[in-house]
C-alpha cells in the first residue's frame, strides 16, 4: 500500500442504520477478510472452521449483554454482508478472540502487535497525544477504512478500523480518544472482544465514564487500553479477562507495547516467543527514548511511528506481522491524522472531529 488516500465512510443513524450502511457498502472485502481471519484463528490450534465459529458463537451472549446497540450495529454489518454473526466476531475481536482458542485448545495463534504512546499536555506545548502504530498480519493492511460515525444519540466519533469491523483507535468529539495494542492471556476465555470496548468508550463524553467501559467488559482477551481526554488526563490499561491494572499519565510520555508491565498482569500473561519479547521490549525502550525530551509535536511522532528500527515493522519470517497504518490523536484541538499501509511509505492524512457533522 502506497501513496493510497485512507477510505472514509460514514455512518449515520441508529445501530441497525450504520451497520447497513457499512456491510452493504464493502460485502465482497468483508467475506474476504473474515475468511482470512477465521483461517488465521486455526492457526495451530488443531480446531476446524466449524469448531472456531462454534466457540464463537458462544461469545455473542456476552457482546450482547455487554453493549447491545453495538450488538445490533454488529449484526447489520454481518447480515448486509452476508457474514453469520459468529463470524463477524472473529473478523473484528480476531486479537482477543485467539485468547480463547488458546485457552480452548491449549495452542493456537499468537498476535504482537503495535506500538502506542501517550504524551502529556507539559510535553507537548499545553495539548498532549494519543499516537500509535497499527500492526497486523499482513492479511489486514488492504482492508483498512476510517470510520466517520454520526449516531442519532451521543458523541460522534472518527475511527480508524477495518472494513467489518465495529472499531479499533478512534477519538470523538467530546474529546475522548482510545488506543490500543495487544497482550497475550492465558487466561482467554468466553466474553467480549475489544472492538465492542473501543466503540463503547467512544460513546462516552468524559475520561471516568470511558475507563469505566473497560473495566467492566468481560472480556475474552487481553488489551492495553489507552485512554486520554481533552483536558490532558490519561491512563494505560492492561486489561486481562481476569484482572484490570490502571497506570496513570504522569509528566513523561507514557510507551506500551505488548508485554505485560504490571505484575498483577504479567500473573496471567500467556508465555510469548522470545523473539517477539524481543521485539515488544526493544519498541517499548526506542519509543521511551525517542519521547524522552523537552517537547514533543506532530512530526516528532510520525516520525516515531516511521522509526523502521522496530516500531515500523515490516513483514519478517516466521511472522507476517507489519505496521498496517498509524495515527495521530490530539484530543485539545480535535486533530485526527491517520495513515493506511506501512507509516515509513505513506503520508498521514489529517482529519478534525469538527468536521464530522459538517
Amino acid at each position: 500500500m502506497r501513496d493510497r488516500p485512507i477510505r472514509v465512510l460514514p455512518l449515520v443513524g441508529g445501530p441497525a442504520q450504520r451497520g447497513n450502511l457499512h456491510g452493504s457498502r464493502y460485502g465482497d472485502e468483508i467475506r474476504e477478510f473474515a475468511d482470512a481471519r477465521i483461517e488465521l484463528s486455526r492457526f495451530g490450534s488443531g480446531l476446524t472452521r466449524p469448531e472456531v465459529l462454534d466457540l464463537a458463537a458462544e461469545c455473542l451472549p456476552a457482546h450482547h449483554a455487554y453493549a447491545p446497540d453495538l450488538y445490533e450495529e454488529m449484526e447489520s454489518i454481518a447480515a448486509a454482508s452476508g457474514l453469520t454473526p459468529a463470524e463477524a466476531v472473529v473478523l473484528g475481536g480476531y486479537t482477543d478472540f485467539i485468547d480463547t482458542v488458546r485457552a480452548h485448545a491449549a495452542s493456537g495463534p499468537m498476535a504482537d502487535n503495535c506500538t502506542a504512546v501517550l504524551v502529556p499536555d507539559e510535553r507537548a506545548d499545553g495539548a498532549g497525544f494519543l499516537a500509535q502504530t497499527w500492526d497486523m498480519d499482513i492479511t489486514a493492511t488492504p482492508h483498512v477504512v476510517m470510520l466517520r460515525i454520526e449516531p442519532d444519540d451521543g458523541p460522534a466519533a472518527l475511527v480508524f478500523s477495518t472494513v467489518g469491523c465495529l472499531g479499533q483507535i478512534g477519538m470523538n468529539e467530546a474529546g475522548i480518544s482510545v488506543g490500543i495494542n495487544n497482550l497475550t492471556a492465558a487466561d482467554g476465555k468466553i466474553g467480549v472482544t475489544w472492538p465492542f470496548v473501543v466503540r463503547r468508550a467512544l460513546q462516552q463524553q468524559d475520561l471516568a465514564a470511558a475507563v469505566q467501559c473497560v473495566m467492566e467488559a468481560d472480556l475474552a482477551g487481553g488489551h492495553n487500553y489507552l485512554l486520554f481526554d481533552r483536558q490532558g488526563r490519561g491512563v494505560s490499561i492492561e486489561a486481562m479477562p481476569s484482572t484490570r491494572q490502571i497506570i496513570p499519565l504522569a509528566d513523561s510520555a507514557l510507551v506500551h507495547t505488548n508485554h505485560c508491565l504490571t505484575e498483577a498482569a504479567q500473573g496471567v500473561e500467556g508465555d510469548r516467543l522470545a523473539h517477539l519479547q524481543d521485539s515488544s521490549v526493544r519498541r517499548l525502550d526506542e519509543a521511551a527514548e525517542m519521547l524522552d525530551v523537552a517537547s514533543v509535536d506532530v512530526p516528532a511522532l510520525m516520525q516515531l511511528l516511521r522509526h523502521e528500527s522496530s516500531i515500523c515493522r515490516r513483514p519478517a519470517p516466521p511472522e507476517n506481522y507489519e505496521s498496517c497504518g498509524a495515527a495521530i490523536m490530539r484530543p485539545a484541538t480535535g486533530e485526527f491524522w491517520a495513515c493506511w499501509g506501512i507509516p515509513a511509505d505513506n503520508e498521514f492524512e489529517h482529519f478534525s472531529t469538527a468536521a464530522i457533522r459538517t
